[in-house]
């Protein structure tokens, strides 16, 4: 079971982004989804999670309006879409993959390595 999160990089402070998550081993349509970051010297915190049936969606305050996660079942693949970026959302971006909806990282069994997402002022 592996997930890979790819698509971080450098971008200015307004810009898009969009973070991959690709899954062997396992199907994520049948795993709720999540979406953590953790800055510098800061805890992992959640930003996004998706149901098991891609209904519904929930989001931290903080980048609620601005960041949407979806996946495409036929590539097996979750994505954050990150709009209007700011300087505070500089961190690694990791995604993880469970059986119950939460907002912790414990609630998730399977995490990716990691994408690295900096936001230049």
């Amino acid at each position: 079971v592996q997930l890979q999160a790819f698509g971080g990089g450098l971008v200015q402070t307004g810009g898009s982004l969009r973070v991959s998550c690709a899954a062997s081993g396992l199907t994520l349509s049948n795993y709720v989804m999540g979406w953590f970051r953790q800055a510098p010297g800061k805890e992992r915190e959640f930003a996004a999670s998706l149901s098991r049936g891609g209904t519904n969606t929930r989001y931290s305050d903080s980048v609620k309006g601005r960041f949407t996660i979806s996946r495409d079942n036929a590539k097996n693949t979750v994505y954050l879409q990150m709009n209007s970026l700011k300087y505070e959302d500089t961190a690694v971006y990791y995604c993880a993959a469970g059986t119950v909806i939460g907002t912790r990282p414990p609630t998730y069994s399977y995490w990716g390595q990691g994408t690295l997402v900096t936001v230049s002022s």
